[in-house]
């Protein structure tokens, strides 16, 4: 029987293994998708610093682009909120994954401790 949990354990450790790697993975993704969204940003607020120094020329019309690119600006400050959530949320799950690996490990640490000093006991 502790023989079969024990198989059981060691069967249980590769899927975790793996979801460990599409946990790091898809944080990879995420990270990357961040740095791109900061990207957007500041070229978008360098666009701002732009139209701001052309507004002294053409106001009527830039009035008009200042108020898109601040529109613009503020779904970009969403999109990094909602990327900086899901990170959160990603990292949260990977201390999961990682917690619940370690806890696998040592349940089969203590079987097989148990096993040994059982072992060592009747011989």
């Amino acid at each position: 029987m502790l023989m079969l949990l024990l198989l059981l354990q060691l069967l249980l450790i590769p899927p975790l293994l793996l979801q460990l790697l599409v946990l790091l993975l898809l944080l990879l993704i995420l990270l990357l998708l961040l740095l791109l969204v900061l990207l957007l940003l500041l070229l978008l607020l360098l666009l701002l610093l732009l139209l701001l120094l052309l507004l002294l020329l053409l106001l009527p019309l830039l009035l008009l682009l200042l108020l898109l690119l601040l529109q613009i600006l503020l779904l970009l400050l969403l999109l990094l909120l909602l990327l900086l959530l899901l990170l959160l949320l990603l990292l949260l799950l990977l201390l999961q994954q990682l917690l619940l690996l370690l806890l696998l490990l040592l349940l089969i640490l203590l079987l097989l401790l148990y096993y040994y000093k059982n072992y060592n006991y009747y011989y």
